[in-house]
């Protein structure tokens, strides 16, 4: 699987609600209620609001065969917003190369800790990249509680 990583561009943004949307409902089932994806993933994002967050942070954005198949973010202290694969193109190492060039893109900006609130389901991949888990923690999303894992990496 060829994949190349870009600077994320305003008119992905529709490609890129969507990819999270999917991925949520279906790679995020296994860990979570269908009220949680919901509240998560809602039926109706803003992608506006999402599309100037988005070209705030550093947003790598990866195609696969012309495809948007993934993203992910960082803002300007350091925490690694999102990071999402489309459901379509997991574990062919698409999350991986974009959080090495996000940690890359963090330590040319002098950054020595990077941190990420990481669901049920990405804590696994972030432990396997050298993040340690500060503390589990319960957060509220749209009138759900959701468990996941305050974490960082050290350089």
């Amino acid at each position: 699987m060829n994949s190349i990583l870009r600077n994320y561009k305003s008119e992905d943004i529709s490609h890129i609600v969507n990819l999270f949307r999917d991925t949520v409902h279906t790679i995020n089932a296994k860990d979570y209620t269908k009220a949680q994806l919901n509240a998560w993933a809602p039926e109706c994002i803003d992608a506006e609001r999402w599309g100037v967050k988005l070209s705030q942070h550093y947003t790598l954005v990866a195609e696969c065969d012309g495809v948007i198949c993934g993203f992910g973010d960082m803002d300007n202290t350091g925490y690694f917003d999102h990071l999402f694969v489309h459901k379509d193109y997991q574990g062919q190492g698409v999350a991986t190369k974009i959080a090495t060039a996000i940690e890359e893109y963090a330590q040319e900006k002098g950054f020595t800790i990077i941190t990420v609130a990481a669901s049920i389901t990405a804590q696994p991949f972030f432990l396997k990249r050298g993040y340690t888990v500060v503390r589990e923690q319960q957060v509220e999303h749209n009138g759900q509680t959701f468990t996941n894992f305050f974490m960082e990496k050290r350089f």
